[in-house]
């Protein structure tokens, strides 16, 4: 039996992704995976009937780690998602100059989403103070 080679089976960067950019995606991966099951666990199994009216909404905001942990599980979708729609943009091998603008459209889409996703929170935290 032919033995398959160890380099197969292990992840790393693409040509045109940063080692950085790889590690970011990398880590991301198993935080996103952990606070979704938190997010699910707690706002469909936790609260007695869901958080199904702004107001169930605003009150559970009142814990004071809600609005961090949502913050967080905001920018790793964020941050992993574009992160893997790049990857995915560079399988069709783009020209460096189009690579540079769709780098800035992602960038600039990630920023504009976190910055929502935020103040949304930051709303919702000061209707229930």
């Amino acid at each position: 039996m032919a033995q398959s080679s160890p380099s197969r089976y292990v992840s790393a960067p693409r040509a045109g992704e940063n080692m950085w950019l790889w590690m970011i995606k990398m880590v991301t991966g198993p935080i996103l995976v952990i606070l979704l099951l938190i997010h699910f666990i707690v706002n469909h199994f936790v609260a007695e009937t869901g958080l199904l009216t702004y107001a169930d909404v605003v009150a559970y905001y009142r814990n004071p780690v809600i609005p961090i942990m949502e913050i967080i599980f905001l920018g790793t979708v964020v941050a992993h998602s574009l992160i893997g729609l790049r990857g995915i943009l560079l399988d069709l091998n783009p020209a460096r100059r189009l690579l540079k603008v769709i780098d800035g459209g992602l960038i600039l889409t990630g920023i504009s989403a976190i910055s929502y996703g935020v103040w949304l929170v930051l709303v919702i935290v000061s209707k229930g103070a």
